[in-house]
């Protein structure tokens, strides 16, 4: 029974190195410049370790991409409108230095080499903001009339814009302030008075205490 274990975290560790690494190399080179022998030897270990744990980059890429909201997970309780802001918000300070979002962000233009059009990352993304802005409606934080899936997909495609933009003019270091400021553009058109100005914004909303 000790054995089996050992292995198994053995097998957790390597797994997790073996992503980490793809992670760092697809950020840097993105999907079509990757390779596995990269992918490995930034890992330290063997191709044969690698195969038996992925089938190729493809696997490897997909992982990464698919798992990105699991990363994403703001550090105080919210719900509804608060908690579609904070989410935001932590994606964008996260991917300044963490290597698996960044990857995800270089990846998202190549996803159609291993990705099912019906699973990719917008889609994913989509449907996480539209539960926060489906309890948002509940909680009567909305204007009457919002389009709930519309204005998912337009916050989606907008934080997608703002990182790709942000990435060539400041190496993403503004992404924050951009996301910020699609808010507060959006929130007259979206919200009633009274819940939009009980929201919260800035570096603090993102930081455990």
């Amino acid at each position: 029974m000790a054995d089996r274990m050992i292995k198994q975290e053995r097998a957790v560790r390597t797994r997790a190195s073996l992503l980490h690494a793809a992670a760092e190399v697809f950020a840097e080179h993105g999907y079509a410049g990757a390779n596995v022998s990269t992918i490995a030897e930034r890992a330290g270990l063997t191709l044969g370790a690698l195969y038996f744990h992925f089938r190729n980059k493809g696997d490897l890429a997909r992982e990464i991409v698919l798992n990105q909201p699991e990363l994403v997970v703001p550090p105080h309780p919210s719900e509804g409108l608060q908690h579609a802001v904070d989410t935001t918000l932590t994606w964008a300070y996260q991917l300044l230095d963490n290597p698996v979002l960044l990857a995800g962000a270089r990846l998202v233009m190549e996803q159609e080499h291993f990705i099912e059009p019906a699973e990719n990352s917008h889609q994913q993304w989509t449907r996480v903001v539209s539960e926060d802005l489906h309890e948002a409606q509940r909680r009567r934080e909305l204007r009457a009339g919002v389009d709930v899936e519309a204005l998912a997909r337009l916050l989606v495609y907008a934080c997608t814009g703002a990182q790709m933009h942000s990435h060539l003019e400041t190496r993403r270091r503004d992404l924050p302030d951009r996301v910020e400021e699609m808010w507060r553009c959006l929130l007259p058109a979206i919200a009633v008075p009274s819940a939009a100005g009980r929201l919260e914004f800035g570096e603090s909303r993102v930081r455990a205490v």
